[in-house]
């Protein structure tokens, strides 16, 4: 029988002939063209990479069925309008070739966690959790993220700067009683900074000075588009000025969200090289945001823009391991492993 690796090259050989076809048909410099030679590149790169590694999505999130809803109850007034059950998610990653993911509690739950436990609890090597931070002034936040974590198996925590009260930073005694824990708990906090990084860059820097044992993790490039002014730029450059901190990773994720684009976001393309420059492949990593991604892109097409904007900037093939599994692998302790389940 063939060795995987033998297999690997003809794959990779056929692919590079159909590059090659491809190119020499016609000089009309139409960008379908163009494209298409892109895509057979991304291809190339996926043959290899798929090969040899683990693909790890590093933001998602679930939400019980109406079917389900009786058990796991919505939050008043957020009752999703998408499915987003786990079944549907596992049906979603086995189609694109996706190995493990983190969950990320979603709003629709709000505090209550048990669908995502009942989820994390039923495909423990499939997924870990990411619980989502209760500001309540009265100490109950704390004690549920620590119940969470050391009860529940959870591995990160996000921080949503809206839900904490009129007037309060996430710098309040809370934020930083449970960043402090969380980084005593090995536990990386992730930043929603849904209406612009620029309103909370200096709270993420007060934290990650205050408390420089404590990983970060930046949902969505920072919420940061393609910049079209000055203003725009400084903020990104505001984001990439994060680099400093040694505890700081960005999560590519959501690319729908920040692309002023169309499939596949190619305007990210500088975005990214700039921020792999900065942070490292080693703390870039990729993200869906299922199951809002499945009615912009699909979910495959999420993973496929990625290795198509790869291609476009001519990223190797080592960061792209990185940025697709090892950096969340590594985060999360190994604990993310692919089984059939």
């Amino acid at each position: 029988m063939p060795s995987k690796q033998f297999i690997l090259d003809t794959k990779i050989e056929m692919a590079l002939r159909l590059t090659t076809v491809v190119s020499s048909v016609g000089h009309s410099g139409k960008p379908r063209f163009r494209f298409r030679i892109r895509s057979v590149a991304a291809t190339v790169r996926n043959m290899a990479f798929s090969a040899t590694s683990k693909v790890i999505d590093s933001h998602l999130h679930v939400w019980a069925s109406p079917q389900e809803a009786g058990r796991f109850p919505y939050s008043l007034g957020q009752e999703p309008t998408l499915p987003g059950n786990a079944e549907f998610l596992l049906q979603c990653m086995e189609e694109a070739g996706v190995d493990g993911a983190l969950i990320v509690q979603p709003i629709n739950h709000k505090f209550d966690h048990s669908y995502v436990t009942s989820v994390l609890n039923k495909y423990p090597t499939k997924f870990v959790g990411c619980c989502l931070a209760n500001p309540a002034d009265d100490g109950s936040g704390l004690r549920q993220f620590e119940d969470l974590v050391l009860k529940d198996g959870y591995r990160a925590v996000r921080f949503n700067p809206y839900l904490w009260p009129p007037g309060e930073k996430m710098t309040n005694k809370v934020g930083k009683e449970i960043f402090q824990r969380a980084g005593e708990l090995n536990v990386p906090v992730g930043f929603m900074c849904m209406k612009g990084l620029d309103l909370h860059i200096s709270e993420i820097e007060q934290l990650c000075t205050e408390f420089p044992s404590t990983v970060v993790l930046l949902d969505h490039l920072g919420f940061c588009k393609p910049p079209i002014n000055d203003e725009e730029g400084l903020v990104f450059s505001q984001l990439l000025n994060l680099s400093r901190f040694p505890q700081v990773h960005v999560k590519f994720s959501a690319l729908f969200r920040v692309s002023r684009a169309q499939f596949p976001y190619l305007d990210l393309s500088p975005l990214f090289s700039q921020v792999v420059s900065h942070f490292g492949a080693n703390r870039v990593m990729w993200g869906s945001d299922f199951p809002f991604v499945v009615a912009e892109c699909g979910y495959k097409g999420a993973k496929e823009a990625v290795h198509l904007i790869a291609s476009e900037i001519s990223l190797p093939l080592s960061d792209l391991e990185w940025i697709m599994g090892r950096t969340a692998t590594q985060l999360f302790q190994n604990q993310l492993t692919p089984v059939n389940s």
